[in-house]
């Protein structure tokens, strides 16, 4: 995802052209108390149409690269320049505008699966539409859709309202699977750090401190957004679906602990690793100690009889060299001295 801008001093609601945004297209869904009709890749003249007629709609807009057509729906569904604006520029913080009789919701959306899926998705709704517009092909609205399939549903005759609060209670739900996938991650890294740790397990970690961060800046805003709209003066909003609202409100908060807590445990295992590295590096330590400490007795001897003396020279000059048996008698007394720092260590506790 990537943020657009207007040129400093640019007048207000102009919408900046970006080559890497993807192709625009439509799907139009016709809401009938009865019938659904769904419509794809309508044009401009069917979208026309639809808002004339006595059906509620649900316009599902694809792509935003091309302004022209924007545009238009902005004149049709009588958008607000500045509305259509932040609609365009990608990267706006969740949040909830009012522009006279409709209302303007923002939310990332992602897969379920995948943090880089994460995109901008736009929810406009009035007392009869819903504009949606998203920045790529996929999402995860298909449950909203096949709820629009069945016959006798409460989606169909909920009005604009309603289906808003299905959307935007879907696009909140994905996150929990995607979540549940990021504690499976965080589970077997503990397992891996208390036992093998290893270099890669840091940038592991790194990485679902990064995804668990996208996440955060998704759904603590979504908690305000979702206040605002269960407000008592939001007319838009009936008391039947306010009382929905603030069900997906609770999904936000559980979102947000969880994110929370993962966001513990995975500084945590980061502490963990270091102190499980560090220990490590003591045990290996204390061992080269250990054997340094033991061969420096025995460099102190080897030191002592390897001096050039001459034994026929005086008396005290070394007379061991001498002796028919010294060179086993000094590897004796070097191997008895190693056992016995090794008994000592032992004893210690210090192995």
């Amino acid at each position: 995802m990537h943020r657009r801008r207007a040129p400093v001093g640019a007048p207000p609601g102009t919408l900046i052209p970006d080559e890497r945004a993807s192709p625009t297209s439509m799907r139009l869904t016709l809401i009938g108390d009865d019938t659904v009709e769904e419509i794809e890749a309508p044009s401009i003249a069917d979208v026309g149409k639809a808002v004339v007629s006595d059906k509620r709609l649900w316009l599902d807009v694809v792509g935003l690269g091309d302004l022209a057509l924007l545009e238009e729906l902005g004149r049709i569904f009588d958008i607000n320049p500045l509305a259509l604006e932040d609609v365009h520029n990608t990267g706006q913080r969740p949040k909830m505008d009012v522009y006279g009789d409709h209302a303007l919701v923002f939310l990332h959306m992602t897969d379920g699966q995948d943090v880089g899926s994460k995109e901008q998705l736009a929810v406009l709704f009035d007392d009869r539409h819903v504009v949606t517009f998203q920045e790529r092909a996929g999402d995860c609205l298909d449950p909203v859709r096949k709820r629009l399939r069945a016959p006798q549903g409460r989606m169909r005759r909920g009005g604009p309202a309603y289906l808003a609060y299905a959307i935007i209670d879907t696009v909140l739900d994905a996150y929990f699977p995607l979540l549940e996938r990021i504690g499976d991650e965080l589970e077997d890294l503990e397992n891996l750090i208390t036992t093998r740790p290893d270099p890669h397990n840091i940038s592991q970690l790194h990485a679902i401190k990064r995804d668990l961060l996208v996440v955060k800046r998704a759904t603590w805003p979504t908690r305000e957004m979702l206040s605002s709209l269960t407000r008592e003066d939001f007319d838009l909003v009936p008391d039947t679906v306010r009382l929905y609202l603030r069900d997906t409100y609770d999904h936000a908060v559980q979102l947000i602990d969880i994110v929370e807590t993962y966001r513990e445990l995975t500084s945590g295992l980061l502490d963990l690793y270091l102190s499980n590295v560090s220990t490590k590096m003591n045990e290996v330590m204390k061992v080269l100690t250990i054997v340094a400490t033991i061969f420096i007795p025995l460099t102190f001897m080897a030191g002592v009889w390897g001096m050039n003396f001459d034994p026929a020279s005086s008396p005290w000059n070394m007379p061991e060299l001498s002796a028919r048996y010294g060179y086993p008698l000094a590897l004796l007394s070097m191997a008895a001295t190693g056992v016995g720092l090794l008994l000592f260590f032992r004893w210690k506790k210090w192995l």
